[in-house]
Formats: C-alpha cells, structure tokens, sequence
C-alpha cells in the first residue's frame, strides 16, 4: 500500500476514549508509513498529547460562530498538506470537514464512537452517506441502525472496535497479591468489581444493590475501581446501605491493571451509550469472567454462557444470581475467563483495529 496522508479532525474539547483512540491510531498509522495530521477544536483536550506524540496540529475554531473561518482553515490545510483522507470524529467537525473534503476532492472516514441514537431522517442521510465513503462505528449494534437510517450497504459502514494491546496488559502476580493483601482480603475470598468513570449509566447502583443481596456471603468482596463525577454520591449510597466492609472504592488510577487483575469476576452494568468498552476487553484479557448487561456493543465480548453472563438493565437481583453462580464454581470462572482470552486475542487487539482500518484507507483511495 502506497503512504497516505491522513487528516483526523476533532471538534469535541474533551479527552477521553474518543480521543485516545484517534491519537492510537494516528501513531500504528504513522509507524506503517503515512502521514497523520490533526485539525482540532482550539485548546481542546488532544491537541498538547497530539503535539506531544510528535504529530503537526492545526487549531480550528470549531464553533457555530465561526464556521467560515472554521471552513477556510481547513481548506487551505487539505489544499497545502496535500491530504488524501479525512478522517472525521464528531458532529460538527464531519459537517464541516465532509463538505471540504467534498469540495476538495479528498475520500472521507465518518468515526462514530458513541452508542447513542442518531437523529433519524436527512440529518443521518447527509451526515453518514452523502458526506462520507465509509462510516465506521465502534460496535455492531451502532452500525445496524446506521447502515438502515443512512441506506448504506455493509461494505459503507463497519463496526471496528478500539482494540487494546495486550503485552501492556499484564501485571505481575506479585503486584497482584500485594494489592490484595493491602485490602484486607483473605486468599479465599472471591472479589468482585467493575472499572468505569463513575457516572450514573454506568450502573454503579445496580452494583451495590446486588451487593446488598449477598452481603450474608461472608467471603464474598466487591471493588469499584475509577473516579468520577458522580462518585461522592456513589460513596453515600454505599454508606447508605451499610457496605462499607464489603466494597471498596479505589478513586481513579491511573492504570487499573492490577487492580483488575485482583478480581474474580467483572461486571459491568451499563444501562446507556456503551461502545464495545475497554474496561471489559481489559478484564477479558486478563481472564476475568463477565457479567454485564447487552447495552452497545458489550454483549460482542460478554458472550451469554461462554465467556460470562449477561443480564438486564437496572436487575441488580439478576446480578446477584450470576455472581453467586460464578463464585461457587471457580472451574466455571477459569473456563469462561480462557474463553475471554482468546476472544480478545484474536478479534480485540489494537493489531487487528489497525489491520482493519488500513484495509479501509486502501481501498477507498484505489
């Protein structure tokens, strides 16, 4: 394949999953030969890890008040920098970067992170056909509803997970012990915990009801790992409900690995906008079974009866139950978490996103 040169435009001022993959990206393409280049919102939140990682960033004034200047930049930025893709992030940056891309003649990737619906009717027309080449989602469920509102085939819109790289997933087992031992726990208990920003869709709640249901289980420990906004309300739920010997809140780390790698069980109970998430694909490949809900693209990793249990939105006694089944069969839990593996292993690696996004770039500049 002939190196391309690559434009990620981003319009969101935040740093987070959406961010992190773009810049992930843009180094695995750099180290395959191309040229990456960022457009992004002025003092938005990748621009200094962009500059950072060695990439030439240009800062665009993303907003409604600015759009011509927004559009003229960008222009002379596909014009000069000779770009041959676009690669588009959020909302307001695919309207603008897909009608210059168009009038530049440039071949453009529409990148939907969010699980969250999209609005229905010329909005998804323009936005995910007219103005794109192929769309790209980050779980199956998302690209559904994509290829039907947008009246794309499947070759026009593909699901590509954030893949993880799995040598950096690793603690040591003495790590691992410490960080047990330094929490109180016995070798005999069974700890059972979810890693997430701490927000309300995360379905910390569910977490600790379900805890509640089996606080009578005497060696049974559960583990909130993260921080967030809505973490004080969290803790005081907790108090509220009496588990302040039974869960353990960590705050935010960060690396969560080894504090992942002390669970027996992950769960994740996400009642909203869940992609496929990385928490779980971090679990998975440390060989944790899982036990989440079916919201986004959880249910690609959680596979119901093979790699763990998936149970309802908001049903913390459905949670209790797949728990306690899960503790009281350790050869269960050493079974389903291979099986999430190998899973990660061979459809979830960062190798594979890379792979499969280069195949995109390829063959729409053929």
């Amino acid at each position: 394949m002939k190196p391309l040169t690559i434009l990620h435009t981003e319009a969101s001022p935040g740093w987070g999953g959406q961010e992190i993959r773009s810049l992930k990206e843009a180094v695995g393409m750099t180290r395959r030969g191309h040229r990456v280049l960022f457009a992004i919102q002025k003092g938005g939140g990748l621009v200094q890890p962009a500059r950072d990682a060695g990439f030439n960033v240009y800062e665009i004034p993303f907003k409604k008040l600015s759009l011509f200047k927004a559009c003229w930049i960008l222009f002379c930025v596909m014009k000069r920098e000779k770009v041959d893709v676009v690669n588009t992030h959020s909302s307001l940056d695919a309207w603008l970067g897909g009608v210059i891309a168009r009038l530049t003649k440039k071949k453009v990737i529409r990148t939907r992170h969010l699980s969250t619906p999209v609005r229905r009717g010329l909005n998804s027309y323009l936005l995910y056909n007219r103005l794109a080449d192929v769309v790209v989602t980050t779980c199956e469920k998302t690209a559904i509803i994509l290829r039907k509102q947008a009246k794309l085939k499947s070759s026009e819109c593909l699901s590509i997970p954030t893949g993880i790289e799995l040598n950096k997933i690793n603690p040591h087992p003495i790590l691992v012990a410490d960080f047990r031992r330094n929490l109180g726990w016995k070798e005999e208990d069974c700890v059972v915990g979810t890693c997430c920003v701490l927000r309300g869709w995360k379905g910390i709640s569910d977490l600790l009801y379900a805890a509640k249901t089996l606080e009578h289980i005497p060696h049974l420990k559960w583990l909130v790992i993260g921080g967030g906004v809505s973490e004080d309300y969290f803790r005081q739920q907790q108090k509220n409900l009496g588990l302040e010997d039974k869960v353990i809140f960590t705050g935010h780390l960060n690396s969560p690995y080894v504090a992942i790698g002390a669970l027996d069980i992950f769960v994740l109970l996400s009642w909203a906008n869940e992609g496929v998430s990385q928490a779980s694909l971090q679990a998975a490949a440390l060989k944790k079974p899982l036990v989440t809900t079916a919201v986004g693209g959880l249910k690609e990793v959680c596979i119901d009866g093979k790699t763990g249990f998936i149970v309802g939105i908001k049903r913390p006694f459905e949670v209790a139950r797949a728990v306690e089944k899960l503790m009281k069969d350790p050869s269960l839990r050493q079974e389903m978490g291979e099986r999430a593996y190998f899973l990660v292993k061979k459809y979830f690696t960062q190798t594979e996103t890379l792979n499969r996004m280069e195949q995109i770039y390829e063959r729409i500049n053929q």
